[in-house]
C-alpha cells in the first residue's frame, strides 16, 4: 500500500525528519509565538508587570553549629519536631 504522506513530502521537497525533530521544531515555534505575545502585552501595559524573582531554594536555613560540650534536643523533642514538620508518618 503506497504511503500518501511520503508522496506528499517528496512532492514538496521536504527532507525527512524524525518525530523528535518535528516536536522540537513545533516547540520552538510555539515558544517564539508566546514570547512575542508576552512582549506585546508587556509593551501595551507599559512594562508595569515585574519579572518574578526566583529564589535559589528554600529560605535561608542555616544550621546551628554546636560546640562540643552542648547537647542536642532530647529524642522525644526531636521526634515531635520531625512530625510537626511533616517528615514522619
Amino acid at each position: 500500500m503506497p504511503d500518501p504522506f511520503k508522496e506528499k513530502r517528496e512532492k514538496s521537497g521536504a527532507k525527512p525528519m524524525s518525530q523528535l525533530e518535528i516536536d522540537a521544531e513545533l516547540m520552538r515555534e510555539k515558544t517564539a509565538r508566546l514570547r512575542a505575545l508576552r512582549l506585546a502585552q508587556e509593551a501595551a501595559n507599559g512594562g508595569a508587570a515585574k519579572k518574578p524573582v526566583r529564589s535559589s531554594g528554600p529560605a535561608s536555613k542555616t544550621k546551628k553549629v554546636r560546640k562540643s560540650g552542648e547537647k542536642g534536643p532530647s529524642l522525644s523533642d526531636w521526634l515531635a519536631n520531625e512530625q510537626n514538620q511533616g517528615r514522619r508518618g
